[in-house]
């Protein structure tokens, strides 16, 4: 057993890799005895620290926050002897850091004080996950409205794919975002896109196919026959080079709904990388836009309807393609 031991806060040991003026961090010291004569040192940081995974505390390592006998660490195999000192600077987990306010230039298309619209920029994380700890919309919201931390998911209530640009919409309370989160699953709240996609897509069309996890690559989605209920209404607003535009409206919200619903007609969205779309028009992620949004108000019962332009890479993509400007 592992005891940690009062830290002497005049010992000369530094606490290396400062983090951040607002992270609240804890140092621990412990010495070691016969028991854990030539042991690993992460062996014995599992003991010192075992509320956090020895992963983590390899990785504070690295980070060069642990010393033995005041000299950095430097290995998560170093053998340790009796009568050492080892001192680990207790830095958070990225995980417990994911639901921090961090101030981000989000683009607000409409607020009241039970809702915020935004029009997401491609690139960005709606929600932290595994990867992507910071910089997601999450954090923004907490920065941008301080009573999002005591909300489910800041307010969250539907996502965008980290490449897709567009609208989504937050509740700012908890009435409104139970209210969202009703209408979204009772299918009232109307999403609508616009894409390019590889190939002569009909003039219109109707996919109706169930969807879940891959079964192959856990990363991907596809059409399965045990999955959710998906359907999604395709119109072609134009074709031109083997490109053809489109107008897409969701009927369910399911992860990678459109990507995967059009691959699977032969389909794929331009640059869409993960369902089989090739680069083209100088789009470097898939080609594809919230660009309609539509719903009552959740508290007044307001008709609201917003749409969002297409943002400069698509536009541009777009135009190249000598498409018309959509209309729709």
């Amino acid at each position: 057993m592992v005891q940690a031991l009062p830290v002497d806060e005049g010992s000369g040991l530094d606490e290396m890799d400062a983090v951040e003026a607002d992270v609240e961090v804890e140092t621990r010291v412990a010495q070691v005895d016969e028991g854990w004569h030539l042991q690993r040192l992460d062996k014995f940081l599992v003991q010192l620290a075992p509320e956090f995974s020895r992963n983590h505390l390899q990785g504070l390592i690295e980070r060069a926050c642990v010393s033995v006998n005041g000299v950095q660490a430097t290995s998560a195999a170093q053998k340790l002897r009796a009568g050492q000192q080892v001192l680990v600077s207790l830095q958070p987990t990225e995980e417990s850091k994911a639901f921090r306010a961090e101030p981000m230039d989000l683009q607000v298309v409409f607020e009241d004080e039970h809702v915020l619209v935004l029009n997401k920029p491609a690139g960005v994380v709606v929600h932290p996950a595994a990867g992507n700890w910071s910089g997601t919309i999450m954090n923004g919201l907490l920065a941008h409205h301080a009573p999002a931390a005591a909300l489910p998911r800041a307010g969250i209530v539907h996502r965008l794919d980290k490449d897709t640009s567009g609208l989504m919409v937050v509740g700012k309370t908890l009435a409104a975002v139970t209210a969202l989160s009703r209408m979204i699953a009772a299918r009232e709240v109307h999403r609508e896109y616009l894409a390019l996609a590889a190939g002569r897509v009909p003039e219109s069309l109707v996919i109706e196919a169930p969807l879940a996890r891959d079964p192959v690559s856990r990363v991907k989605m596809a059409v399965v026959a045990s999955g959710k209920p998906s359907r999604t209404d395709v119109f072609c607003l134009g074709w031109s080079e083997g490109i053809s535009a489109l107008h897409c409206v969701l009927h369910s919200g399911r992860t990678h709904q459109i990507r995967v619903h059009l691959a699977s007609r032969g389909f794929p969205l331009v640059a869409d990388a993960l369902y089989g779309g090739a680069p083209a028009l100088g789009m470097k992620r898939q080609a594809l836009h919230a660009a309609r949004l539509s719903f009552a108000h959740p508290i007044s019962g307001e008709a609201l309807r917003f749409d969002a332009q297409l943002p400069q890479d698509l536009a541009s993509a777009w135009a190249l393609a000598g498409l018309p400007a959509p209309e729709f």
